[in-house]
């Protein structure tokens, strides 16, 4: 079936828009402040043979990355004969989601006429997860709880022991719940607009849409990776690790119309909590190659068809249950930027110098007055990384966009003080192009209560780089009441405690010699450089 383009751009459009308004109103009804503060989710929308087809503009690279492999892994358990109308599948588990137990993923198969016609899924970061997670943990069992695949709604109805699992389990499960119940009501206001779209635009259910879809998105990344000449290239990223850095290494190859990213050479898993599980792997090194060669076409399965990966089972990005992935994020963080990192050598206009990343963020938990427990998490994002057009942004999220929390909600949840939140001068590197700046945020503990902080950085040892000449950014640093303390840890602040995080400045753009005296002149006036 061949779809004119006008009816082809404008159903697109509508699926992408219908989206949208699903993580909005996921977003409006959530409970917890990750969701609707932070943005720390996805919706997305697959064909019959769950392949992704359109998601919510705001969703997390990762998750929408993972989703479609999430549910081939579900479809396994439940295969789609055994499933009926009104059935939700659920399940966190680290090593066939997004890497981590705290993402929680369920998908609803759409009905018409008695099959199963597409499927609509979400993906949320649920804070606490039960159990205790560490940057001490040497395997994934001590993480927290695992939801095996199973259903959370059968016909239609709530899965009692399901729900009996998670309150027995969790710290905070009405929050969780709340998350879950919110995201229900969702696909059930999403469904019939789905179809409805269809209908009005005069199409025979959705996968000839996908069909199309797919095929127009291959093509459109394959041209762009054909227009680049052969090539082969190799690079390399340190992490700071634990007890001893860990080594990322790529090799990228560019042949005709595809593209291989091979990670062979890469230090092994380790028994500390940074294992990238390959799902995740696959997703953001993905997200790389689609912003670099094809940033404007919507994500769906064809932009991928093109990336061959290569990752080895045992390395730490592609480990072997039960390495421990709590902070798998700390390792996999690292990879768009090695592979633009790479790809600079190749297209220098289309990528930028390394930023501030992989993601900082800090666990507070503690006991309210009352004896209710409470776990919050803060992000805190450093400078992003300078393209050859224009300085590196400060303070923005990459390369996950999870929103930054109003200060305001924070100190009303924890009883804590946001006493400092400032740009750091001279942190971004140096270059034609300067990297953005990264930030100091102080927290002091004004409860009579402790509170325990649990946090893991990176880029302390080893700062963002930059990028063809441009200078490194500034590394990060954690103190508290002014002294350093690791980067990773796990600490108890006592009432008028002050922990402070200083976030990573992003690399440099090009020599530094070529920077414009009117750039350099504004950075000064604006307190930019020290």
């Amino acid at each position: 079936m061949t779809i004119p383009a006008l009816r082809l751009g404008t159903a697109w459009a509508r699926l992408c828009g219908l989206m949208d308004e699903a993580a909005e109103s996921f977003v409006r009804t959530s409970f917890s402040s990750v969701v609707r503060d932070n943005w720390d989710m996805a919706v997305g929308l697959m064909d019959s043979a769950g392949r992704q087809v359109a998601q919510s503009s705001r969703s997390v690279p990762s998750f929408v990355g993972t989703m479609p492999r999430t549910l081939a892994v579900m479809l396994r358990r439940y295969p789609p004969s055994s499933l009926v109308p009104g059935d939700v599948l659920i399940s966190n588990d680290g090593y066939h989601g997004t890497g981590h137990l705290n993402d929680i993923t369920m998908v609803k198969p759409l009905f018409r006429d008695g099959r199963i016609a597409a499927w609509i899924g979400s993906t949320f970061h649920c804070t606490d997860i039960g159990g205790a997670p560490s940057v001490e943990a040497r395997d994934s069992w001590e993480e927290g709880l695992t939801i095996p695949v199973a259903k959370m709604l059968r016909a239609g109805v709530e899965n009692e022991d399901v729900v009996a699992f998670l309150e027995a389990n969790l710290r905070m499960p009405d929050e969780a719940l709340g998350d879950i119940r919110a995201q229900l009501a969702m696909y059930a206001q999403a469904a019939p607009r789905l179809f409805r779209i269809l209908d009005e635009e005069g199409l025979d259910g959705l996968d000839p849409l996908a069909a199309e879809i797919f095929s127009r998105s291959e093509r459109a990344m394959r041209g762009a990776i054909a227009a680049v000449p052969d090539g082969e290239v190799t690079d390399e990223v340190t992490a700071d690790g634990f007890e001893h850095p860990v080594t990322i290494r790529l090799r990228l190859a560019i042949q005709g119309d595809g593209i291989t990213l091979d990670f062979s050479g890469t230090d092994p898993q380790i028994a500390r909590p940074v294992n990238s599980p390959l799902n995740f792997t696959r997703a953001y090194s993905n997200y790389a190659v689609k912003c670099a060669f094809d940033a404007a076409t919507p994500n769906n399965d064809g932009s991928f068809r093109p990336i061959t990966l290569i990752a080895p089972e045992g390395s730490i990005v592609n480990p072997r249950r039960p390495a421990p992935v709590w902070g798998r994020h700390l390792t996999g963080h690292y990879l768009p930027m090695l592979v633009l990192s790479a790809l600079g050598r190749l297209i220098p206009d289309r990528v930028i110098a390394e930023s501030g990343s992989p993601l900082w963020n800090v666990y507070f938990t503690g006991e309210r007055p009352d004896g209710r427990r409470y776990t919050r998490m803060f992000f805190m994002n450093g400078g992003h990384g300078a393209a050859a057009s224009h300085d590196g942004p400060s303070c923005l999220s990459f390369p996950s966009n999870v929103a930054t929390q109003p200060v305001e909600q924070f100190e009303n949840a924890v009883p804590m003080l946001m006493t400092e939140k400032a740009l750091i001068p001279g942190s971004g590197g140096d270059g034609a192009q300067r990297g953005g700046l990264g930030q100091r945020i102080s927290f002091s503990v004004v409860g009579d209560r402790p509170v325990t902080a649990t946090y893991r950085h990176e880029r302390v040892q080893h700062p963002p780089r930059g990028l063809l000449g441009g200078g490194a950014g500034r590394g990060g640093r954690d103190l508290v009441n002014g002294k350093p303390v690791p980067a990773k840890a796990r600490i108890v602040l006592n009432p008028g405690d002050t922990i402070t995080f200083e976030t990573p400045g992003g690399g440099g753009f090009g020599d530094p010699r070529e920077r414009n005296a009117a750039d350099r002149a504004r950075d000064a006036a604006e307190g930019y450089v020290a």
